[in-house]
């Protein structure tokens, strides 16, 4: 082998080195043997005067203000990525004034920031082009609780839904949504992305590349279906999101204590490590740093089920459990409905198994330190899918999928001009589903209100009472459907507890499902069967607004039963 080819395959092992996560003792002596003397040397900090100075000993050094904890430079083989409109990364918006402390343990060096109720750490390890990242907030004196890292303007493409030109661009919604003059809309709310969707969130120039591998989200809330920011960019700059609780389309109570790692990974343009992601499950590097809250691998236990009987094979399904302190989440394999969950707190837990986002059974698992809790066959209960109907809108997954606009919604805004209009009455065949793409997937009371639905009924079908069920995945401003059927008009159903913030218009559909029955009775159905019935729905609430800021809700499914 020639020369330059034993020192081409070098310094690809270096790379590969310096991207991934060792997980035992002996995996971070292999990696760090790969350095060469000369790179291994420079492993270590120093003291600028204003910031703590933090050499990976591979491509990698970054600063950490000794003042307010935030990382205030983040070079990578040179160039400075760190930084935009006189601001710095940090968690929330910045803490302001903090203790700041630094100290080496062998082969990795922590920074801890102490401010109030929020306690941030950072931690590098010799030879990784990473930052590793955990936060520990112990109560609700801050609002929020993320990470950002602010990234200099023009250092990656600016594109996507998450992108915009404040140049050129419109605002069109609270200051953070806008509109391009090709009609299209763009925000940072605009990920498209479930929390269950993604180990990694970033920019790539193809040559280099920066990312966040996210938390395990254990002491996050919102659950497996949660979408929230995740990354942004405009000609000022560009950001990426650690989410770790955010009051936006949220369903659940904020949950405290320690999360992490994520991680803050340099790549030469590919995607990180897988080895990154399973970091969440692998790091045992950590136990020994005396990171306050952090329960290692024997302190947490394990949840295996074999298997969940009454699937619908159409449907991915998923497995979550959740109590006050911590979130987990497992995918159920097709067929079998086998899972695995690991990394688990201990704990007593509401197991819930979702077909798509639809909550179709719940039970109870206790799951304690060191152990693994078996769990026999689960046998779903729940799905309304099994009713008998006259028809069916849609289907119950707990998602709007099957309406018009619905995949739309998670990266524009309802205005958007690749969207169909929301109005337009449907017509019903007979035990056809094929009007559900006609059926928008939101109504709001000053767009669409007043949706008309045609459907036929035979003789003995007009002759029966019959439930009418609608299903809703989330509401804004306390909207929900008042039905009228020919000349019958419903009750107002109760307002349902959903978020209190804008999500229709920020990307997320996600709320507390819901159902709602109307009993109709035989005398409301028309007595000709060649005529159509009309279901005319309109969106009541208590509260008032305009367009798409007007009462509203989402749609999961709406039938008629047999």
């Amino acid at each position: 082998m020639s020369t330059h080819k034993r020192n081409l395959s070098r310094r690809r092992l270096l790379a590969a080195s310096a991207v991934g996560v060792a997980g035992t003792g002996a995996a971070v002596v292999a990696g760090s043997s790969l350095l060469s003397s000369a790179s291994a040397a420079t492993f270590g900090h120093t003291d600028d005067g204003s910031n703590f100075v933090i050499n990976t000993g591979a491509s990698l050094v970054f600063k950490v203000s000794k003042k307010t904890g935030d990382l205030t430079s983040l070079v990578y083989r040179g160039k400075e990525y760190e930084g935009y409109g006189g601001r710095h990364s940090h968690v929330e918006s910045g803490l302001g004034a903090s203790t700041v402390t630094v100290r080496q343990s062998g082969s990795t060096i922590l920074v801890k920031v102490v401010h109030g109720a929020i306690t941030q750490w950072y931690a590098a390890r010799s030879g990784q082009n990473n930052v590793y990242l955990w936060t520990n907030k112990a109560d609700a004196s801050f609002t929020a609780t993320r990470f950002l890292v602010r990234l200099k303007p023009g250092m990656f493409p600016n594109e996507g839904p998450d992108s915009w030109i404040e140049a050129s661009d419109k605002i069109i919604e609270a200051g953070d949504v806008w509109k391009r003059g090709d009609g299209t809309t763009h925000s940072k709310h605009y990920s498209g992305k479930r929390v269950i969707d993604y180990d990694h969130i970033g920019f790539t120039t193809g040559s280099a590349g920066l990312w966040i591998v996210r938390s395990n989200h254990e002491k996050a809330s919102g659950g497996p279906f949660y979408r929230s920011l995740l990354r942004h960019s405009n000609d000022k700059g560009a950001g990426l999101y650690e989410i770790l609780h955010y009051n936006e389309a949220q369903t659940e109570p904020e949950r405290f204590g320690l999360q992490g790692p994520y991680v803050l990974a340099f790549t030469d343009g590919g995607a990180p490590s897988p080895s990154l992601a399973a970091a969440r499950l692998d790091t045992s590097w950590v136990d020994g740093l005396g990171i306050t809250g952090w329960v290692g691998a024997a302190g947490r236990g394990k949840v295996a089920g074999v298997g969940i009987k009454g699937m619908d094979a159409k449907y991915p399904y998923t497995v979550g459990f959740a109590n006050a302190a911590a979130q987990y989440w497992a995918k159920a394999a097709s067929g079998t409905g086998a899972f695995s969950c690991k990394g688990m707190l201990p704990g007593t837990y509401t197991l819930t198994v979702y077909k798509g986002e639809l909550a179709v059974h719940t039970a109870s698992v206790t799951v304690k330190a060191g152990g693994a809790t078996a769990l026999n066959s689960i046998t779903v209960t729940g799905d309304p899918s099994t009713a008998k109907t006259v028809w069916r809108l849609g289907d119950w997954d707990g998602t709007p999928g099957e309406f018009k606009n619905a995949k739309l919604m998670t990266y524009a805004h309802p205005s958007d001009g690749r969207a169909a209009k929301w109005t337009g009455n449907v017509t019903i065949g007979s035990g056809s589903q094929a009007a559900s793409a006609d059926f928008p997937a939101y109504m709001w009371s000053g767009v669409n209100d007043g949706i008309l639905v045609y459907f036929k009924l035979t003789a003995a079908q007009a002759a029966a009472a019959h439930t009418l069920r609608i299903g809703v995945t989330d509401a804004f401003a306390g909207g929900r459907p008042r039905v009228t059927v020919n000349d019958w008009v419903s009750a107002v159903p109760a307002a349902s507890v959903q978020p209190s913030t804008r999500s229709l218009t920020t990307g997320s559909y996600r709320g507390n499902n819901r159902t709602i029955n109307y009993s109709v009775p035989s005398s409301a159905w028309k007595t000709d069967t060649s005529q159509y019935n009309v279901l005319k729905i309109n969106i009541v609430s208590g509260s008032s607004g305009a367009a798409f800021l007007s009462p509203g809700t989402s749609f999961d499914c709406l039938d008629l039963l047999a």
